[in-house]
């Protein structure tokens, strides 16, 4: 449906715009999440609630293959852009709402669309059932769930489920796909799309850990600890020694502290030992369960913005991240992967970290 006049604007008015990072691109992806929010519109979570496709950076082939899936999955009207860098969110958000208004391109976007078959007009009297074999059906490329024995004997459903690389609180670039067992993964394999694609950029490391403090605090359901966390990197994106987003963290950091359910939430989820990260060359800084990770990623925080040394490296090779993740989340549910994927900080590019907190 195409809205005209009074009702377009206001609809516009509260465009809701899905980002698609691209491996170092976050800063980028922070800009607009920025603008977006600024302008009264809202960050989409879905396809399918999204009037603007926003594609920080430039795709390789394999994301942009991925990014071409994503739009044919937003419904009208609709907006597809591209943001280079963090200077041009202003405009690029001034042509999408201009767009969205455009109705003469929006009734041509929508006629341009490949329809579905209704399968209600199908002659079922012409179709030879007996050659069809419904078991292995997949509306819309989703695989139904097939059938296989658990760890008793018992046969439970067998579902394959794709994570990424576009969700929202999700590493940039990677996909995961998971066979679930009821809701438990008992099998993972981990992809990086176009992993050597993107050149990373020199980062601010105090504000990329605050951006990974709010994925880990939005997807525990802490909003208000989570907005705490992006309000203190926005800071230290705008100034690094801006000594109010000091003041916001240390009482980030309190709050956190004092939370026993935010620490009975995160507690026990994939504790990994020292002997572990060694096999699996990772950090030993990322010992301990996901409640620990939050600690430790908090310290180092906490260490950079008050100038002090820190041994702590939190930054590691997504090769290895990819190789030890499967192992990670097996015997997990998919809330609690989540959990523990954002608890992990996972940089899919390995970025040249600036001086400067």
């Amino acid at each position: 449906m195409v809205l005209k006049g009074f009702p377009a604007r206001l609809a516009v008015a509260r465009t809701h715009v899905l980002a698609v990072e691209l491996p170092g691109q976050w800063p980028t992806r922070v800009a607009l999440q920025r603008r977006v929010l600024a302008r009264g519109w809202r960050m989409a979570v879905s396809p399918a609630d999204a009037d603007v496709l926003a594609v920080c950076g430039v795709p390789g082939p394999q994301m942009a293959a991925v990014i071409d899936l994503v739009w044919d999955q937003l419904p009208g009207p609709r907006v597809r852009t591209e943001v280079a860098d963090g200077y041009a969110v202003d405009d690029v958000l001034d042509c999408a709402a201009a767009e969205l208004l455009d109705t003469a391109a929006q009734v041509g976007d929508a006629r341009s669309r490949p329809q579905r078959p209704d399968h209600g007009d199908m002659d079922h009297g012409d179709m030879d059932h007996g050659d069809m074999d419904h078991g292995d059906m997949a509306p819309s490329g989703v695989p139904l769930a097939g059938g296989a024995d658990d760890r008793d004997g018992l046969e439970m459903d067998v579902l394959h489920l794709g994570l990424g690389p576009v969700l929202a609180h999700w590493p940039s670039g990677m996909r995961l796909r998971c066979v679930l067992s009821g809701d438990v993964v008992t099998e993972a394999t981990v992809t990086l799309l176009d992993s050597d694609h993107h050149p990373a950029p020199a980062a601010p490391v105090a504000a990329r850990q605050c951006d990974h403090l709010v994925d880990l605090l939005t997807l525990a359901g802490w909003p208000h600890l989570a907005k705490r966390a992006r309000r203190c990197r926005d800071l230290l994106l705008d100034d690094p020694r801006d000594q109010h987003a000091r003041d916001q963290f240390e009482r980030l950091r309190r709050s956190v502290r004092r939370s026993r359910l935010l620490r009975w939430s995160l507690h026990g989820l994939a504790p990994l030992s020292p002997d572990q990260l060694a096999v699996a060359r990772l950090p030993a800084s990322l010992a301990g369960d996901t409640y620990d990770r939050l600690q430790t990623r908090i310290r180092v925080v906490g260490e950079l913005l008050s100038n002090r040394p820190t041994v702590d490296r939190l930054h590691v090779d997504p090769a290895a991240v990819a190789d030890a993740l499967p192992g990670i989340v097996v015997g997990l549910d998919v809330a609690a992967v989540r959990l523990v994927i954002a608890g992990l900080g996972v940089d899919t590019t390995v970025a040249a970290q600036l001086g400067a907190p």
